[in-house]
């Protein structure tokens, strides 16, 4: 046979492969495909109509239902839901600062530590800002019965993303329901935190939050980084805003939305699939498989 006839054959054989490699995620630059897509099932809100500024009123203003909140070396700016929750599904879209942010936090997070200060859970969705040469981080964090006087038990698990967050708004969720905890990036569940025990699950109302602020002392690198006020302000778009939840004062007969196409919740298959996807391509840390944590304080794991 020659050699053009065995190239001939082996052409078919050589598409195949990189089809199959392609599927797989070996080249792909977004994940698969969840294919269900909950924010969509959910009302969009203007912010005057479901939150109120909390702090730093100067530095916060709203142009045709988007909220820009910015950090100078003055103040920063933090937002309010105008009702506490006990489950559902929130989001927000968020455009995030480009160039030299280092030290600066831009949120969006659950929290009752007005209700209950120095013993508080929270639901957080953090992004680290960064030099320009790297990526933003963004951080996923649960905890219970906790505060910032050092006894805080952190549950961080931080992704990098598929896309620069910095050129166009993406949304940003989180389900929070009896049973899980689930956050979503554009839809894309990311991180599933299971209710195994009611010691290491946040069970009690919480509001919605969004803020910037200066976490120079962490935020990037451990703090090797911080803020440089030089390139302030530091900007927080946000818009689309979801809040699929049960009022804490609503009925009992409230349930929250499904994130899933099964009434019953949990993830499809599929999502599962594109969870899977995006923690093996871009997970960068893992409060379970860090040997550093004190294990004994983190028994989901």
């Amino acid at each position: 046979m020659s050699m053009a006839s065995q190239l001939h054959l082996l052409a078919p054989i050589s598409i195949f492969l990189f089809i199959l490699m392609f599927s797989s995620g070996s080249f792909a630059q977004y994940p698969p495909s969840p294919g269900y897509f909950p924010g969509s099932k959910i009302p969009s809100l203007s912010f005057d109509q479901g939150f109120r500024n909390l702090w730093g009123p100067q530095h916060q203003t709203v142009d045709q239902s988007s909220l820009i909140i910015w950090l100078d070396q003055y103040s920063g700016s933090g937002f309010k839901s105008l009702h506490p929750y006990r489950s559902g599904y929130f989001g927000a879209a968020v455009k995030l600062q480009p160039g030299y942010t280092a030290g600066v936090i831009t949120c969006f997070y659950l929290s009752n530590n007005e209700d209950h200060p120095g013993n508080h859970d929270e639901i957080d969705i953090e992004f680290l800002g960064t030099t320009p040469d790297k990526p933003y981080t963004l951080q996923t964090n649960v905890y219970m019965k906790g505060s910032g006087d050092g006894n805080i038990t952190g549950r961080e698990i931080k992704f990098h993303l598929w896309f620069d967050p910095t050129q166009d708004y993406h949304d940003y969720s989180i389900l929070w329901n009896p049973s899980e905890i689930i956050f979503f990036v554009d839809d894309v569940p990311i991180r599933r935190y299971p209710r195994k025990s009611d010691a290491t699950f946040p069970l009690r109302p919480m509001w919605v939050y969004g803020s910037i602020w200066d976490a120079s002392s962490w935020a990037t690198e451990n703090g090797k980084y911080k803020a440089d006020y030089s390139y302030q302000p530091f900007v927080g778009r946000y818009r689309n805003f979801k809040l699929g939840g049960c009022m804490a004062d609503g009925p009992e007969s409230c349930s929250p939305p499904s994130t899933s196409p099964s009434p019953s919740g949990g993830l499809s298959q599929q999502q599962v699939s594109a969870m899977e996807w995006v923690q093996r391509n871009y997970l960068v840390y893992d409060y379970c498989h860090d040997p550093q944590r004190d294990h004994t304080l983190i028994p989901e794991c």
